[in-house]
């Protein structure tokens, strides 16, 4: 089967316990990766760097750890870490999720099967705390066609669980210097492009979704942020203003409700 990379980008503030689960389910794979890439994203923590120096040690020839003195955000990361991957076939994945041990080998076989998909997505079971507290599912839009139209309003990925063709990825120029929704941004400007995905209906990973999930998202820098992304889709033609109107209005409404009533909220109408 064809090689694949894996690709990840590790900032100060993360676990050092999220980060040891999210590395051992990528070298646990059925599928072994032919390569991992760690982008440090600035200076890590001495925890985080036992961490890796574990994992390199333990696999000399898998592990290619790069990065920057300082924080740079995740869209530049992204893109140092891409530009490093030596393998067309690319996997991503998060600091603090959980692959579920077949994730690798299922994607690579869908794109031998389907040479004319560019993304390739899940899926996700959310999680608080371990894996055997499910919390919910999101699922998302399985053909091409359901993801085009979807992606106009609301991310059509489950952006950790996705894997790509870096040499599409950067034909669309690769991720913008973006501190948030580098993947929306990137997957939107992929399909307005003429790109083709698809989505796995069954979920592939294990998406933590803790307390902290729900404080992240309740910033205006977040909502602000996508409002941004879909009215940049919208003054390229991708989508319409009445999109642009909903994502405005909606994320606006999310922002200014509380924390409790927006996990409510995001349970019945975002999480599919």
């Amino acid at each position: 089967m064809e090689k694949y990379s894996v690709l990840m980008s590790l900032y100060i503030k993360e676990k050092p316990e999220y980060l040891t689960e999210a590395i051992e389910s990528m070298v646990n794979q059925t599928l072994k990766p032919d390569e991992i890439i760690i982008v440090k994203d600035g200076p890590i923590t001495f925890q985080l760097q036992e961490v890796l120096d574990h994992f390199t040690n333990r696999y000399p020839n898998l592990f290619n750890i790069i990065g920057y003195e300082t924080n740079r955000g995740l869209g530049l990361a992204l893109n140092f870490g891409l530009n490093h991957c030596k393998n067309d076939l690319v996997a991503r994945m998060d600091t603090d999720d959980i692959s579920k041990l077949d994730r690798c080998e299922k994607q690579v076989l869908f794109f031998e099967n389907h040479p004319e998909i560019s993304i390739l997505g899940s899926a996700i079971d959310e999680f608080n705390g371990n894996i055997n507290n499910i919390t919910g599912r999101r699922v998302v839009p399985i053909t091409s066609d359901e993801i085009y139209t979807f992606a106009k309003r609301r991310s059509a990925f489950n952006h950790p669980t996705v894997m790509y063709k870096k040499s599409d990825v950067l034909k669309f120029g690769g991720y913008d210097d973006l501190k948030r929704n580098q993947d929306v941004d990137l997957f939107g400007r992929m399909l307005y492009g003429g790109c083709l995905a698809s989505n796995f209906e069954n979920s592939l990973l294990w998406f933590r979704a803790d307390d902290d999930l729900a404080k992240r998202r309740k910033s205006w820098e977040n909502s602000r942020s996508y409002i941004n992304t879909i009215k940049k889709f919208w003054k390229m033609g991708y989508a319409s203003f009445v999109d642009y109107l909903v994502v405005a209005m909606g994320q606006s409404i999310m922002y200014i409700c509380p924390i409790g009533l927006q996990k409510i909220l995001y349970k019945k109408f975002l999480r599919s």
